[in-house]
C-alpha cells in the first residue's frame, strides 16, 4: 500500500492583475524529505509557499496535508495543521523583544491566570535557538540585531511551533558559513524526526547539498520535478532559465585605465587604515567573513557612516563624502545589501525609485516632470528587462531579482562615476545573476569603477578583476583575479594583521 504524500498541491493557480502567477501548479512533498523548489525570480515559487501558508488565497486547485483535504484560509488554518513558513522577507517585530517575536501568537501563559509566563517564553525561545547552535539573548529588541541574527530567530521561531511542513524561502541569503552548517544540520534532524521541508534558494550549490528531489518552476508553471541523483547542475540551469547558459560568470578582460578611487588611512569605529586604490573600467572584488568590515567601508566612501581619520580621493581631487547626497553629487553610488530595508521605498511605485537619485535632472522649474521621470524610467525597465505590468507597479510587488533591477536602474539614470556593489546578487536566480554580471561588465567597459562585495567566493572569482581581502576592519591582501583561488582568497580573510 503506498502512503500518501504529506502534502499534496495539485493544479494550484493564482491570478494578479495581468499576471498569471501560477499555472496549475503540481507539488508534493514526502515525510522526512527536503524537496528543493527553484527556479528563476518570478518563477512563482514564493506565490505557492504564500498560498501553501494561507498568506494568499489560491484561484483554483486542490490541497492535503497527511492524506487529508485541507483548506488553508489563513495563516492560522496553516499553523493548525503543522505548516511553518520563513520567508524571505522577515515578519518580525522590531520592537518586541527576539522571545516576543519566536512565541508570538502562542505566548505560554501561568496556569492559573491568564497572564503571559515570561519565564517559560525566555526558555522555549532560548531552546529554539539552542537548536540552531545561536546563543542570541532573547531580552533584546530585534531591531537590535543584524540581518543574519534576525534570520536566525526567523527560523527558531518556525521551529518552536512543531511543524510537520516546514518551507524555507531563501534562508541562508544574509548568513554565514557557519550558520549555514548550523542550519543544514537542523534541516537532518527534522528530516530524521519526520518533518517535510520545502527547501527554495538560489544557491544551487545548497540544493544538491540537502535536498532529496528538486521541483523546478518556470513563468507559474511546472516545469520538472526529479530526484537530486536525476539531474546535474548545467541540466538544472537549462530547465530553470530555459536555455543554455554556456558561462555562469562572464568576465570582459580589460585594459586598467587611469586611477579613478582612493583611500589613504581610512578609518572608523569599525574600519582600521584601509588604503586601496580603484581603477576606471576595473571590477574590483572586496572578500571577507561576515563582521570582516566591508559594508562598513562601503559606507564610509559613500559617506554613510562618518570616517575618524583618512582621506578619500577621486580622479585624483581630495573629496569629503560626508553626506550620501555628497558622495552622489561627487558621482559615487552605493547599492546597498538589504535592498528592502535601505535600497528602496517599498511603497512607491518603479518610476519614483528610480528617479530617487537623480531628481534634479526630473525638474521643470520646481515640479517634477511626470513625463521625464516615465520616460527613463520605461527605457530603464526595458534596458534591463525588469518584469511588471507598468512603471507604476509599486515596488513592494516585485520578487526579488526585479526588485535589485529597480536598485540597479536608479544609479544607472545618475552619472555615476563609482558604483559599489554590496551582495548584488543575493537571494536572485542564476539567470538574473548572468544579466547583473553582463551588465556590471558593461559599466566596467564603459570606464566605471565599480567594487563588488560579495560573500560568494565563486561570484568575486568569475567576474572580478582584482580581489581584495578584509579581516576585522583591516585590509590584508589582494589578488589578481586570474590568480585567485578560493584558498588564497581565505587565507587572506583569517588574518587579523596586514
Amino acid at each position: 500500500m503506498t502512503t500518501a504524500p504529506l502534502l499534496e498541491m495539485r493544479g494550484i493557480t493564482k491570478r494578479y492583475p495581468g499576471v498569471l502567477a501560477l499555472s496549475g501548479v503540481d507539488f508534493t512533498l514526502q515525510a522526512g524529505e527536503v524537496n528543493c523548489l527553484v527556479g528563476e525570480n518570478g518563477a512563482g515559487k514564493s506565490t505557492l509557499i504564500k498560498v501553501l501558508s494561507g498568506a494568499v488565497q489560491k484561484d483554483g486547485g486542490t490541497m492535503s496535508v497527511g492524506g487529508q483535504a485541507a483548506h488553508v484560509g489563513s495563516p492560522a488554518d496553516a499553523q493548525h495543521l503543522g505548516i511553518g513558513v520563513i520567508y524571505q522577507d522577515f515578519k518580525l517585530v522590531p520592537a518586541l523583544s527576539v522571545a516576543e517575536n519566536i512565541l508570538l501568537g502562542s505566548e505560554p501563559v501561568h496556569r492559573r491566570t491568564p497572564v503571559i509566563d515570561r519565564t517559560a517564553m525566555e526558555e522555549k525561545a532560548a531552546s529554539a535557538l539552542g537548536r540552531l547552535g545561536e546563543a542570541i539573548d532573547t531580552g533584546i529588541p530585534v531591531g537590535h540585531l543584524s540581518v543574519a541574527q534576525q534570520q536566525m530567530v526567523e527560523i527558531a521561531k518556525a521551529l518552536s511551533r512543531d511543524v510537520r511542513i516546514l518551507a524555507m524561502d531563501e534562508p541562508t541569503a544574509p548568513l554565514t558559513e557557519r550558520e549555514t552548517e548550523s542550519l543544514f544540520r537542523v534541516i537532518r534532524s527534522l528530516k530524521e524526526s519526520g518533518v517535510g521541508v520545502i527547501y527554495i534558494s538560489h544557491r544551487l550549490e545548497e540544493i544538491f547539498e540537502v535536498g532529496d528531489r528538486v521541483t523546478i518552476l518556470r513563468d507559474g508553471a511546472l516545469v520538472h520535478t526529479c530526484t537530486i541523483g536525476e539531474i546535474d547542475r548545467r541540466g538544472l540551469i537549462r530547465k530553470m532559465v530555459g536555455r543554455e547558459l554556456e558561462n555562469e560568470y562572464p568576465r570582459v578582460s580589460l585594459e586598467r585605465g587611469k586611477e579613478i578611487l582612493r583611500t589613504e588611512n581610512l578609518s572608523s569605529d569599525r574600519v582600521t587604515g584601509v588604503n586601496l586604490t580603484l581603477y576606471r573600467g576595473e571590477i574590483l572584488g572586496l572578500a571577507g567573513l561576515v563582521g570582516a568590515g566591508r559594508s562598513e567601508f562601503a559606507r564610509l566612501v559613500f559617506g554613510a557612516d562618518r570616517k575618524s581619520e583618512g582621506r578619500v580621493f577621486l580622479d585624483g581631487r581630495e573629496i569629503d563624502p560626508a553626506s550620501p547626497h555628497r558622495a552622489i553629487r561627487e558621482g559615487i553610488g552605493l547599492l546597498t545589501e538589504d535592498r528592502n530595508r535601505y535600497g528602496l521605498i517599498m511603497q512607491m511605485s518603479i518610476r519614483e525609485n528610480i528617479s530617487l537619485a537623480n531628481l534634479r535632472a526630473m525638474l521643470t522649474g520646481p515640479f517634477i516632470d511626470r513625463r521625464k521621470e516615465e520616460a527613463a524610467a520605461r527605457q530603464l525597465s526595458e534596458d534591463l528587462r525588469i518584469k511588471s505590468t507598468g512603471t507604476g507597479v509599486i515596488v513592494e510587488t516585485l520578487s526579488g531579482g526585479n526588485r535589485q533591477k529597480v536598485v540597479l536602474a536608479r544609479w544607472l539614470n545618475t552619472k555615476a562615476r563609482v558604483l559599489i556593489f554590496d551582495e548584488p546578487t543575493a537571494g536572485i536566480d542564476v539567470g538574473v545573476k548572468f544579466e547583473i554580471y553582463t551588465l556590471i561588465n558593461r559599466l566596467a567597459e564603459r570606464g566605471i569603477g565599480v567594487i563588488v562585495i560579495s560573500s560568494d567566493l565563486p561570484e568575486l572569482l568569475g567576474i572580478c578583476h582584482r580581489i581584495a581581502v578584509m579581516c576585522e576592519g583591516r585590509l590584508t591582501g589582494i589578488v589578481e583575479g586570474g590568480e585567485a583561488t578560493q584558498e588564497a582568497v581565505m587565507t587572506y580573510a583569517h588574518r587579523n594583521r596586514p
